[in-house]
């Protein structure tokens, strides 16, 4: 049992560098346990015959286990490995055993101890990822002990092996492996094979954010990812990592930066104006479809081209005079280009003109409930009457409006009235009835509150207007 405790001893030694990487490129250590069986008679050992008196051959009966293995029934070998670099690790283990036979000959009392390094190559860096699947090749040596009555006899030994694991999860496995172990002093310790079976354990990487990525190889080592990215995330699962993906929340096309196109119009959402229609680079993602330079978001003829002045669309010839109406200083009645798109003989009532008629009607009272003027009145109806006969052509619309005190329908009779009055007064000072118009607007078009007498009195008003 003192070389067994030698060998585990060494094992542990092993165990304790730390001057290697790890067991693979993302766990750091690897231990293994099992039993082991000891096989003298496919060993090609000089002497040694079959049952018909045949000398053995290398690898005669390999498979017979009833017949040649030597093995305990518990736990046999123990393990230690860590990777060292491009699929080469190095393993160290320790095995006991009890001989019966060696070939065909019984024997008795034979104690087994073995304590053997290997460096041990991955063969799938040659054949590719299997995953689960993974063989390899081993070469190295050892010290085997052989006891027999309390006499210890020992040699060293050049080993070399081949086996596989195989892999439950990443990190357990079931191991499986043969070795040939040539004696240099084969007196007493004989050239010979030795199978082992067991669990392999892979251990000592760090998962941090536990997407299993080992933050050696996570590019994003503390945030959940996946393992095709490196352990980065990709939220919007659109195949670009969220730290290059400029829209991470939404599924978008690596030729703009994982943004969506949603109307495919070339420009992504998050710099389209109209993300759903398609449209141009120069109008921001927005169609123009008539091509005026208004989209058609803000284009109020959409299919006829206009200037933005007038909302995209065409300024019209309402008098059909010839002369658009944005031009035309009276566009509802015809006229000619010399005079602005006025009649020639008509004179044009200015801005101060229609201002100070808008201000004298403001100043024409009424009589309480009544459509009769008080007296301070007439003067400012006839100075409204001597502005409108410098117009003769011009035509006026006269507007009433009342408070809301009383009934709706009684201030739109009354606003009616006082509209008429007016209207009936400039006649009788000679303005032509065809030029004037009249309407009561009652109580609808405020331009105060009426919660306040101010207010009341400001709307209880008459207003004059041009009637183009």
């Amino acid at each position: 049992m003192k070389h067994l405790k030698m060998a585990l001893m060494a094992v542990l030694v092993v165990a304790g560098l730390s001057n290697m990487n790890a067991q693979d490129e993302s766990n750091t250590w690897a231990i293994g346990f099992g039993v082991n069986a000891v096989d003298f008679y496919p060993a090609n050992i000089e002497g040694m015959t079959t049952p018909s008196g045949a000398s053995t051959v290398w690898f005669d009966e390999f498979f017979n286990a009833d017949g040649h293995y030597n093995m305990i029934p518990s736990i046999s070998r123990l393990s230690v490995g860590k990777y060292l670099a491009k699929g080469f690790s190095f393993e160290a283990a320790g095995t006991l055993n009890k001989i019966e036979k060696i070939g065909d000959m019984s024997v008795s009392d034979l104690s087994y101890f073995g304590l053997d390094a290997a460096v041990k190559y991955d063969l799938n860096n040659i054949i590719g990822e299997t995953a689960w699947f993974d063989p390899f090749v081993s070469i190295g040596g050892g010290y085997t002990w052989i006891d027999h009555t309390g006499t210890s006899n020992g040699t060293g030994t050049l080993n070399g092996g081949a086996g596989v694991n195989f892999w439950f999860t990443d990190n357990i496995g079931l191991n499986i492996q043969t070795t040939y172990k040539h004696s240099f002093d084969s007196d007493f310790v004989k050239q010979h094979f030795q199978h082992a079976a067991g669990v392999i354990i892979k251990f000592g990487g760090t998962d941090t954010d536990g997407d299993g990525v080992y933050d050696k190889n996570d590019a994003c080592p503390t945030v959940f990812g996946l393992k095709e990215f490196n352990g980065c995330p990709d939220s919007d699962n659109d195949g670009i990592t969220d730290a290059e993906d400029k829209c991470p929340n939404t599924a978008g096309i690596a030729a703009f930066n994982g943004c969506p196109d949603t109307d495919g119009d070339g420009i992504p959402d998050n710099k389209d104006a109209c993300p759903k229609v398609k449209g141009t680079k120069a109008n921001k993602g927005c169609p123009d479809t008539d091509g005026d330079g208004v989209v058609d978001a803000k284009d109020k003829c959409p299919k006829v081209a206009g200037p933005a002045a007038n909302n995209g669309c065409p300024w019209g010839d309402a008098d059909k005079d010839g002369i658009l109406d944005n031009v035309d200083k009276c566009p509802q009645v015809a006229g000619v280009a010399s005079n602005n798109g006025c009649p020639e003989e008509a004179k044009v009532v200015s801005e101060a003109t229609k201002a100070a008629l808008q201000e004298l009607a403001r100043t024409v009272y009424f009589n309480t409930s009544r459509a009769s003027f008080k007296d301070e009145t007439y003067g400012r109806l006839d100075m409204i009457a001597g502005i409108m006969n410098e117009y003769p052509k011009a035509k006026f619309h006269i507007e009433g409006h009342t408070d809301s005190t009383g009934p709706s329908a009684g201030n739109q009779r009354l606003s009616d009235s006082r509209a008429n009055s007016v209207r009936d007064y400039l006649v009788s000072k000679g303005i032509s009835a065809a030029n004037l118009t009249a309407k009561g607007y009652g109580e609808d078009q405020p331009v105060d509150s009426n919660a306040t007498r101010s207010g009341r009195a400001n709307n209880r008003r008459v207003e004059i207007k041009l009637h183009n």
